[in-house]
């Protein structure tokens, strides 16, 4: 092998290196922003259920008694 040979093998490897650390970080994740973000979706979901309750029933009654009509 060359000198440039070399030196381009040498790159790429360290190249790799940084990159698998990089991914090694990466995929520990933020817990503490997905908690964050269940949390306040799972808010959501019971502020918008407790507000709209009956129109959820209601439609929900219409469109089982449209399947159950057909057949």
């Amino acid at each position: 092998m060359n000198t440039i040979t070399r030196s381009l093998v040498r790159a790429q490897l360290a190249a790799l290196r940084l990159a698998d650390d990089g991914m090694r970080r990466r995929e520990r994740g933020d817990v503490p922003g997905w908690v964050l973000i269940t949390l306040m979706t799972a808010a959501l979901v019971a502020v918008i259920w407790t507000a709209a309750r009956g129109q959820f029933t209601a439609l929900f009654e219409r469109a089982i008694n449209s399947v159950s009509d057909i057949g």
